[in-house]
């Protein structure tokens, strides 16, 4: 088992630090992690608009007016619903870094170039015509031209400039005024570039960027990458990762929190408008009915170190490690146990969030537990309380039922070790413990 692990690892180690390494996924997940306090908090805010309980609208309406659930909606439509440009201004910050150029300037330049793209609409008033940019198209149906654009227009700007292609001002003008004029140059190139894009997809049947990217790529991607073999596929990459020590969750985070997050606020617009909930594997099924206790699904693990352990190494680890768990922390667990690179817990790691993701999408497909509502509630959010949050109080029920599950898969393996703990506490070897239980 030891030479396995050993190969095993050598072969993955070397991808997964490349791919935690690559800039572009690096930038992604900075984008949406600069963003994650804002969507929480803006979906949050339309859960209070629509809390499920009956005659909770009327109250609300009997003391605030009729219009009382605008003071809920507008916090959202000015954080989910306009998220890509949250998104871009993280993830454009972040590859400027790793391009040593200026990050402001990028993050500008960026957002010029994604509003390039970016259809207008127009409207008469007045007998006169008017434009504006829909607040859908800055959505989550926006969210991967505005990543491509950002990632274009940071790239443009950092080869114009690094091969020096600026208006060279006098050493006597401030720095301030100076980098404002370096980026006049790349500036215009992007603004070119972008717009001869805007002009030969206009050309074509799709007419703008944003339709063919939605059509042809996002669309076809996140049915893909959000069906149940792929969850699957995700998970048993994400853990194997962590069982060497590797952060699975933000090594496969970058190429699938875009798809999560789109299906997310798919179900979100469907939750607000009172229709069907289209989506199943959403950011809040992963972070809520997968990761219950951490990576791992690791909840049943730590309840069984603080009730059930025999050993005092284990019987301390429960009491550190519970606080952490209850709010989907585990490293005290994975690290202190440990379960990186330990064969005998790696087993249950792997299985248990398996069994947990493939459970949930059927109760869920079968309409036992209704599909998660698009909250994002922040993913340190207790289960049971995040279960009933996000899919009511048959998702806290389900919640339960998977604590149960986590704790009964993680046992045998629980016990095994323990024991051995145990007897090493007590001075004796494993090859005593085994003799015994033979015996």
């Amino acid at each position: 088992m030891d030479k396995f692990l050993d190969g095993l690892q050598d072969k993955l180690g070397p991808i997964a630090l490349k791919l935690n390494a690559n800039k572009y996924l690096g930038a992604v997940r900075d984008g949406f992690m600069g963003a994650m306090s804002l969507l929480i908090l803006g979906s949050l805010f339309l859960l209070f608009a629509n809390l499920p309980i009956p005659g909770y609208a009327d109250l609300m309406a009997n003391i605030f007016g009729n219009d009382w659930a605008t003071f809920f909606t507008v916090p959202y439509d000015v954080t989910m619903n306009i998220m890509t440009l949250f998104v871009i201004i993280g993830l454009s910050r972040s590859l400027a870094k790793s391009n040593e150029i200026d990050d402001l300037g990028a993050v500008l330049w960026a957002l010029i170039g994604f509003l390039i793209l970016t259809p207008i609409s127009s409207f008469e008033v007045n007998e006169g015509m008017s434009s504006f940019l829909p607040m859908g198209n800055f959505s989550a149906s926006g969210l991967f031209l505005g990543m491509l654009a950002a990632m274009l227009a940071v790239e443009i700007m950092a080869f114009v400039l690094k091969k020096d292609w600026r208006i060279k001002l006098p050493e006597s003008v401030p720095s301030n005024v100076a980098k404002s004029f370096d980026a006049l140059v790349p500036g215009l190139f992007i603004i070119v570039i972008f717009m001869v894009i805007r002009m030969l997809f206009g050309a074509t049947s799709y007419e703008t960027a944003q339709t063919f990217i939605f059509q042809i790529i996002q669309t076809p991607l996140t049915s893909i990458g959000t069906s149940l073999p792929a969850t699957v596929l995700v998970i048993i990459i994400e853990t194997i990762l962590f069982s060497f020590g590797l952060h699975g969750p933000n090594i496969v985070g970058g190429v699938m929190q875009p798809l999560w997050l789109s299906t997310m606020a798919e179900n979100l617009a469907a939750f607000q408008a009172g229709l069907d909930l289209p989506n199943i594997v959403t950011y809040q099924f992963y972070s809520n009915f997968i990761k219950i206790g951490g990576a791992g699904g690791t909840i049943g693990l730590a309840l069984l170190c603080l009730f059930v352990a025999k050993s005092q190494q284990f019987k301390t680890l429960g009491k550190l490690s519970i606080g952490p768990s209850i709010f989907n922390i585990n490293e005290p667990l994975i690290f202190g146990l440990p379960i990186v690179l330990n064969p005998v817990f790696i087993i249950p790691f792997i299985i248990t969030p398996l069994v947990l993701t493939i459970l949930s999408y059927i109760v869920m497909a079968t309409g036992i537990v209704p599909p998660t509502n698009g909250v994002n509630v922040p993913w340190t959010t207790p289960p049971v309380f995040s279960g009933f949050l996000v899919s009511g109080w048959r998702g806290a029920l389900w919640q339960v039922v998977e604590i149960g599950l986590s704790t009964a898969i993680y046992f045998p393996f629980f016990r095994m070790e323990d024991q051995k703990a145990l007897a090493l506490e007590k001075g004796q070897s494993e090859e005593d413990l085994y003799s015994e239980s033979v015996n």
